[in-house]
């Protein structure tokens, strides 16, 4: 019963972050037709953050979006910096 459970939290865990990537992929986007997709470094800076302060807007990108810009004063620096650009 345990060993179900553990696979079943790891397909959960696993399905979280698809969603997460699935954001970031988009988090540069631009709110025009021409959605801008954020660079690896990007991604790596703000999906900690994403865990931290918006989980629970995970996996609706624009949700995430605004919940970051809601936090800014929140943010690392590495995330702080992806949105000052």
């Amino acid at each position: 019963m345990k060993a179900r459970f553990a696979r079943g939290a790891a397909i959960l865990c696993r399905s979280h972050r698809a969603s997460t990537l699935g954001f970031l992929l988009t988090l540069m986007a631009t709110g025009s037709a021409n959605a801008q997709q954020g660079t690896p470094e990007q991604r790596q800076a703000c999906t900690p953050d994403v865990y931290r302060l918006c989980a629970g807007e995970i996996p609706n990108a624009r949700a995430i979006t605004a919940c970051l810009r809601r936090q800014r004063a929140s943010l690392s620096p590495a995330c702080a910096a992806v949105f000052e650009r």
